[in-house]
């Protein structure tokens, strides 16, 4: 006990030698945890911020690039598909009695009228699997789609080609839903110091339409691109099989506005050559390469849409409103204003693939230069799509005026023109056409999405007024499916007529927006959540827009007219509901 005590003794001698009493032990404690001296919140906060704007730009190109790699494999291999299969050597030599016409036709059928369904389960894809998983679900589709085309059977084709179907509205209504989220989180990023974003809510109307503007811009500008990518199958490889003009263009007789259907007399055999196996294999494995690059892109560089509990809010208004929701946004005059241009939009981007490139394009130069004539069209479209960005300057009138205007002067000149079959001559005027569709294919798509993230900044209403509008387009591609048989003059006279009733409709819809004519947006219930935890203890930790101090900013706006829910309320259900929203403006 001497010794241990003496120890002690020492060991606090030797403390008290080195200074080490208890107030230079706390100092030296502060040196060691406490800030840096060189350190600066303010500028270490400002780097924070540039580099989830960073991340935002690199979610929006890593869409695009996606969208783009997708869509361009997809219309590469069915155009491929479609031109092998219509030669009669190649279905009796490879095939022999397997019918690829009618799988062909079958195949057609399925990605065109399966969509007309899709409006009754894409919101609750969405909501359920997350805007994000969308996209790299309906992508995995894509890609099971190229996969098919390894076994050409009625088996995989068939219902490949339906599930295509079933993928193309919740693919591009999250990818609409995905873009605008994106400029919407780029604000406030951007705005991190404003005291609207510090407590997650709604900004001020009209803040984050400039970064709507530049971030379709550009998705477009890449999308646009698939038209180009499309064609290298056909370049670099079918191309070198393709008879010439004067053997598949013997049997036309007329071509353009005096043709009807689809290129009546066109050669049975279009392929000097037949395409060896092992290379088919070839090409379709590197386009299913580029699928699964598109996927692994969503996957790897894409970010949330949303935060997680915000998430948790989309998902829990009740599965029975989300399916609700789309038909009651159809209430609202500024949609049901702009139902003709989402038909237009989807006549006009399948007629240049259809009518203008066989019965005016390939029945003048020759199927061997259809790949040049919609790379031309690609590359109009995504390089013309930065005029969209005049709308930071211009009203936004403009945008979808300007494309109508050019569409229109377009439809009047081919409804007058039939160019002279096997004539090469015509080559510059066709490929000038196909300039001038690009640009008015441009400004339309550009401006409409843009349009609808201006009016629908709500981020719980984005994913339902999108899945509106690839419907309508999709139903519109499913008329276009239907009238291939019609005479070219017909087809014409009916895109005129959309046309002219899509202009004169949006017109009238800014002109009651201008008037401040009072529009039905439906309420967005109150998420409930069967979970009560720590998350959730109070009444106001939500993350959806507006739960707090909405209804004092309501009194303020003009223009909106609430709906009341078509079911009885009960006093406890009452208090989940949300305060009114917010009046959607003219943006």
């Amino acid at each position: 006990m001497e010794k241990g005590s003496n120890c002690c003794q020492d060991a606090a001698d030797t403390a008290g030698g080195n200074g080490l009493s208890p107030e230079g032990t706390e100092a030296q404690l502060d040196d060691f945890v406490g800030a840096h001296p060189d350190y600066n919140e303010e500028e270490e906060e400002q780097k924070y911020f540039r580099r989830k704007r960073l991340g935002i730009v690199k979610n929006v190109l890593a869409a695009s690039l996606a969208a783009m790699l997708t869509y361009g494999v997809y219309l590469g291999l069915l155009q491929m598909q479609l031109i092998l299969h219509y030669d009669e050597t190649y279905r009796e030599v490879k095939y022999s009695n397997m019918e690829l016409e009618d799988i062909d036709r079958k195949v057609l059928m399925g990605i065109n009228v399966t969509p007309i369904v899709a409006l009754l389960y894409t919101p609750v894809l969405i909501r359920f699997f997350g805007t994000k998983w969308t996209m790299f679900l309906a992508m995995g589709i894509y890609a099971l789609f190229v996969s098919s085309n390894y076994w050409e059977r009625y088996y995989t084709l068939v219902p490949s080609a339906v599930a295509i179907g079933v993928a193309i509205v919740p693919l591009w209504a999250s990818i609409g839903n995905y873009i605008t989220r994106m400029a919407q989180k780029y604000y406030e990023y951007a705005n991190y110091k404003e005291e609207h974003v510090q407590e997650q809510q709604r900004a001020p109307r009209g803040a984050c339409n400039a970064y709507i503007v530049v971030f379709h811009t550009v998705f477009y500008a890449c999308f646009h691109l698939s038209f180009v990518c499309a064609q290298m199958p056909m370049l670099f490889f079918l191309n070198n099989y393709l008879y010439q003009l004067n053997h598949t263009l013997f049997g036309v007789k007329h071509c353009g506005t005096l043709s009807k259907g689809m290129l009546p007399g066109f050669n049975k055999t279009v392929l000097q050559s037949l395409p060896r196996s092992v290379n088919l294999i070839i090409v379709e494995s590197a386009l299913m390469a580029a699928a699964f690059l598109s996927m692994l892109v969503v996957l790897v560089l894409c970010g949330s849409a949303y935060r997680p509990t915000e998430e948790i809010d989309l998902r829990s208004i009740g599965w029975g409103n989300i399916f609700q929701l789309p038909f009651k946004h159809m209430r609202d005059y500024r949609l049901r204003h702009l139902f003709p241009f989402f038909i237009y939009s989807g006549f006009e981007v399948l007629f240049v693939c259809t009518g203008f490139s066989l019965n005016y394009g390939v029945c003048a130069i020759g199927l061997e230069k259809l790949a040049y004539l919609l790379m031309a069209y690609g590359f109009s479209a995504s390089a013309f799509s930065s005029l969209a960005l005049c709308t930071l300057r211009l009203r936004r009138q403009s945008l979808l005026l300007a494309g109508a205007f050019i569409h229109a002067a377009l439809l009047v000149t081919l409804f007058c023109w039939a160019p002279e079959p096997r004539s090469l001559v015509q080559a510059p005027l066709l490929y000038a056409l196909a300039v001038l569709w690009g640009i008015g294919s441009a400004l339309n798509k550009t401006g409409i999405s843009i349009l609808l993230g201006m009016l629908y900044e709500d981020k719980e209403r984005q994913d339902f007024v999108f899945t509106i509008y690839h419907w309508w387009q999709a139903l519109a591609i499913f008329v276009v499916y239907l009238w291939l048989e019609l005479p070219m003059k017909a087809k014409l006279s009916i895109m005129l007529l959309a046309l002219a009733a899509a202009s004169g409709a949006y017109m009238w819809m800014e002109h009651k927006l201008a008037r401040h004519v009072t529009y039905r947006v439906p309420r967005i219930p109150r998420p409930r959540h069967k979970v009560r935890g720590y998350r959730y203890l109070e009444e106001d930790d939500s993350d959806e827009t507006g739960s707090e101090g909405e209804a004092a900013r309501d009194k303020d706006e003009p223009g909106e007219a609430q709906e009341r829910p078509e079911e009885a309320k009960h006093p406890a259900e009452a208090a989940c509901e949300l305060p009114k929203e917010d009046g959607d403006g003219l943006g």
